[in-house]
């Protein structure tokens, strides 16, 4: 079944995640799987989103509350969708909204995880 590949590709994207160095950021690679893992299957095919995806990026957005935090999670996810083939950009980039958090950013092929991460309140200050 796809279900499973893509089941198999994130338990790979987890080991591979405990090599990445790790910073003083609240937000670890394992959390960041851990939190997108039910969205695989939306990711690759698109359709309805699981409640448990939902849950897991609202989870993550509000445990990204630093600079440092939401570049870790971006570098993680950039990983984890280098490690599991067919997730679809577009279907990524809508995740965010579909799951109501607005975030002030698109998140496209050439986002830069080193300096494109303001939070909606740093944008609001400037």
């Amino acid at each position: 079944m796809a279900g499973d590949g893509a089941k198999a590709a994130l338990i790979t994207m987890v080991v591979a995640a405990t090599v990445v160095v790790l910073t003083e950021s609240a937000v670890t690679c394992k959390l960041v799987v851990s939190s997108l893992t039910p969205c695989a299957t939306y990711l690759i095919r698109g359709g309805q989103i699981p409640t448990k995806c939902c849950n897991g990026v609202k989870s993550l957005y509000a445990d990204a509350d630093t600079k440092q935090d939401r570049q870790m999670a971006c570098k993680c996810m950039e990983q984890a969708a280098k490690l599991v083939p067919g997730i679809k950009i577009k279907f990524a980039g809508e995740l965010p909204e579909k799951c109501d958090v607005h975030i002030p950013y698109k998140i496209t092929p050439t986002f830069n995880c080193s300096t494109n991460h303001e939070s909606e309140a740093d944008v609001e200050a400037l």
